[in-house]
């Protein structure tokens, strides 16, 4: 065999790679994204331009924290609280809690006429037998999700509660953990998400940067990927599992609604922040 016949990794695609848009989410679909027959399901016009607006107007007077600065880096901000910054020696740390508190009363205090996380929640399982409720730890239930704005962009990461965490983040173990995000606001251009058809692997460790969440480029060089750009109201379900990352923004803010939906063991789908 000579060179000239040989195939690079970016040349050979894989049908199964890409990303499905639909009118509403179905059990079909999220079957197809455990499965690996789909990469994405991107529905537009999850939520109307009006609610995203009035969700955008009633976040304007939020204080927004900014992520723990020695892991994440370009500086992402929040709007609530995300597990994983506080997770500590493999485990949920005790101040989680306190802080989770903080945050419900900080939404409650937006006096929106609907609660978001609901309507996203019922949207994503409306198809699935049974509710999409909020998983829980230890007996309690977790946060809802997050609202997060990252004008320079999310590095290359995965996430992955199996691994983040060294012991059982939910009480009914999953089979698979897909990513939810609801496009309150997006740039003029920018903020797009690119998947990548990768999960970790014990040799991508020498491409993350000391005490970083992410990966640098390199780590996914010559990878098959995808790239989604959305626009407000869209809702977008992945296997975050696969390698990810989020475009710089020009033009604009990117706000986003986002959570965790875990696939469990008992058939319920389980959400959290």
């Amino acid at each position: 065999m000579t060179s000239d016949s040989l195939i690079t990794s970016t040349q050979v695609r894989d049908p199964f790679f890409r990303v499905v848009t639909a009118t509403g989410f179905t059990r079909h679909h999220i079957a197809d994204l455990v499965a690996g027959r789909c990469a994405a399901v991107q529905v537009p016009g999850l939520f109307t331009e009006a609610v995203c607006g009035d969700l955008v107007h009633a976040l304007s007077g939020a204080d927004f924290d900014q992520y723990g600065a020695e892991r994440v880096q370009p500086a992402v901000m929040r709007f609530g609280v995300g597990v994983s910054d506080y997770r500590s020696d493999g485990r949920v740390d005790a101040e989680y809690w306190p802080a989770l508190d903080r945050a419900r009363a900080a939404w409650d205090g937006l006096s929106l006429p609907m609660d978001p996380w609901e309507e996203a929640r019922r949207s994503v399982g409306a198809d699935w037998p049974g509710r999409v409720g909020v998983g829980r730890h230890e007996g309690r239930e977790m946060g809802a999700g997050v609202a997060r704005e990252a004008p320079q962009g999310f590095l290359v990461h995965y996430d992955d509660s199996a691994r983040e965490f060294t012991d059982q983040l939910l009480e009914a173990p999953l089979l698979a953990q897909l990513a939810f995000n609801l496009y309150l606001a997006v740039p003029e251009s920018g903020g797009e998400t690119v998947i990548w058809r990768h999960r970790w692997h014990p040799r991508d460790e020498e491409f993350r940067p000391q005490g970083s969440y992410g990966f640098t480029g390199d780590c996914v060089r010559d990878v098959e990927s995808i790239e989604v750009r959305a626009a407000v109201g869209d809702g977008l379900l992945f296997d975050s599992r696969n390698y990810h990352a989020v475009k710089p923004s020009r033009g604009g803010r990117r706000i986003a609604l986002g959570f965790s939906v875990g696939v469990a063991v008992t058939g319920e789908l389980l959400a959290w922040g």
